[in-house]
């Protein structure tokens, strides 16, 4: 948004907009992502647009969470990292996260690491998480990994290697498979509304 519409949204009330902006094209979000996994509520969309509290991403941050170079993350469908509190997401390399994966509190993702011997250089390795992920409360994903679609990571989880199988439960420091999914029994559920951040999939 040019900044002219961005200082007519903070003049006006609050109430005013809440009651308004859903009935406009570009706000249908407030409405049609209301019943998925990541609502985009008026709050947050404020929050993040308007007052500039958090990062200027094409997706929904939460405002104590980071997101350090959003424009090297490619977000699937229903894909928000940052949009649970607490998270910190580092993305010096490319981040990639597949549809309908989603991301708890307090999770970390980074693609760079010190080098042990000259702390001034980073090392830098990409990181792709497949689609219908669950990444658990307070695990870290580190540089380099690599998860296929449908692996469930255990809260606290350090995830050090890729699992690029999927359809796994893992879990522990450093992670390690707890449990092998049945593929048959996976569900590759649909949203009615397909949201990529604030815009829809098509676009």
């Amino acid at each position: 948004m040019n900044r002219i519409k961005i200082i007519i949204l903070k003049l006006t009330p609050n109430f005013i907009l809440r009651r308004f902006l859903p009935f406009l094209n570009r706000f249908k979000f407030l409405i049609e992502t209301k019943n998925t996994q990541t609502p985009i509520t008026f709050d947050m969309w404020y929050q993040q647009k308007v007052r500039k509290t958090t990062q200027n991403a094409n997706w929904p941050i939460h405002q104590t969470s980071k997101v350090y170079k959003p424009e090297n993350i490619k977000c699937g469908i229903e894909t928000s990292p940052g949009y649970s509190p607490g998270n910190y997401i580092q993305a010096m390399g490319k981040i990639t996260i597949g549809d309908y994966t989603q991301i708890a509190p307090n999770v970390g993702i980074i693609t760079a690491n010190h080098s042990l011997y000259d702390n001034r250089e980073h090392i830098i390795k990409n990181v792709e998480i497949g689609r219908y992920c669950w990444i658990g409360m307070g695990a870290i994903i580190l540089p380099g990994v690599i998860l296929g679609d449908y692996t469930i990571v255990a809260a606290g989880a350090i995830v050090t290697k890729s699992f690029d199988n999927g359809f796994v439960v893992i879990g522990g420091n450093p992670a390690r498979i707890l449990k092998k999914l049945n593929k048959k029994e996976c569900i590759f559920h649909k949203s009615e509304y397909e949201y990529i951040g604030y815009n829809k999939k098509e676009k």
